[in-house]
């Protein structure tokens, strides 16, 4: 008798690294997550890798932890190799993994109140 295997996976999926160049430690976040404080994580996230099948997956990474500071918006799969000086000169410090397509109005929102929306994972 065949043994029915089943697979489930949820998206996107988030690694993190610790050093630059997909190198060093490394942790993996699936579904919708805020990372707070990247300074927290592996002692510091220097790089990551961000996959999901949906085009509207959003990646959002802020200048300073808690959703703050100044921040860019990638859409799709985003590799990131350095997360040192890349938004104006200044370090990544938090960020935001969705499947969803994330607006400008709702991003600063979540910058404005400090708060994801209901259903995300904040790490």
């Amino acid at each position: 008798m065949k043994k029915t295997v089943s697979i489930s996976q949820t998206y996107p999926r988030l690694t993190v690294y610790s050093d630059e160049n997909y190198r060093g430690r490394s942790r993996i976040y699936r579904g919708n997550t805020g990372l707070r404080n990247l300074d927290n994580i592996l002692d510091g996230v220097e790089s990551l890798r961000f996959f999901s099948t949906s085009s509207n997956a959003t990646l959002v990474v802020f200048t300073r932890p808690n959703f703050q500071g100044g921040f860019r918006v990638y859409r799709g799969n985003t590799n990131l190799r350095d997360l040192d000086d890349l938004i104006r000169g200044e370090d990544v410090e938090s960020l935001i993994s969705t499947n969803q397509r994330l607006t400008l109005a709702e991003i600063r929102a979540i910058r404005r109140n400090r708060s994801l929306p209901t259903g995300y994972n904040l790490v």
